[in-house]
């Protein structure tokens, strides 16, 4: 199993956010993409035009399976509530990653 994460932002933007987000310095144990160029945002169609900066994708939690298939997806475009720790492991349950 492996976590991505994909921003807008420059890499160091988002290891400042992810910072914020922990309460600590220090490199998270995931890789943090970077998405200037729009390609995932526009490919998995997550373009959020109602951001205070255009092109925020909305946040979103894909579950992609070995075979490179979305097998879940969260994504509240209302409230931007993002998935729980305990939704996001049954989901992988689902899919055999996690026990």
């Amino acid at each position: 199993m492996q976590i991505l994460t994909v921003s807008i932002d420059s890499h160091q933007d988002s290891l400042k956010m992810l910072e914020q987000i922990r309460g600590f310095p220090g490199k998270p144990d995931f890789p943090l993409l970077e998405d200037k160029a729009h390609q995932v945002v526009d490919r998995y169609g997550i373009y959020n035009p109602n951001e205070v900066k255009p092109g925020i994708p909305f946040p979103i939690t894909y579950v992609i399976n070995k075979d490179g298939m979305v097998a879940h997806r969260f994504l509240d475009q209302e409230h931007y509530t993002r998935p729980t720790n305990e939704q996001v492991r049954e989901e992988l349950k689902k899919i055999g990653a996690v026990h």
